[in-house]
């Protein structure tokens, strides 16, 4: 069972890391995502992204260390934990072992960072962080 708390907007994400100390945004993606698509912006926040591969660029293979890497980055058991990847299917899927785990506050920023494919094919004009206007920065 995926119990989870569930799948929230990039702009409620927004509001919850800036309404609660412990909230952390935990970036699924790959290095290679993250080196030239872009990464959120927290400072706003006071905070940083927690940047941890659910899948290894570039062979694409499961990170069987996730968990542990996420403890390393200090997430505990009780923090809102927001987990963000491209479109919201890897971090669904982050959110859901994290919960198996014994973290409570799992969410899933549903929409990703790039949003959905649009009618052609292609993702950032529809949903995501960066469509919702929030701050992002290009490597």
């Amino acid at each position: 069972m995926n119990n989870y708390k569930g799948d929230i907007t990039p702009n409620q994400a927004w509001q919850k890391l800036q309404d609660n100390p412990q909230a952390k945004l935990i970036d699924v993606r790959t290095t290679a995502e993250w080196c030239f698509v872009g990464l959120p912006q927290l400072q706003e926040c006071c905070k940083e992204v927690i940047c941890i591969e659910w899948v290894c660029y570039p062979d694409m293979a499961p990170n069987a260390n996730f968990m542990a890497q996420l403890k390393q980055q200090g997430a505990q058991p009780d923090d809102e934990l927001l987990f963000l990847c491209r479109s919201g299917q890897r971090s669904m899927m982050a959110a859901i072992m994290a919960t198996g785990q014994g973290f409570t506050q799992c969410y899933n920023i549903s929409d990703g960072f790039d949003g959905c494919l649009d009618e052609t094919g292609k993702r950032s004009n529809i949903g995501g962080w960066k469509v919702s206007g929030l701050p992002w920065r290009q490597a």
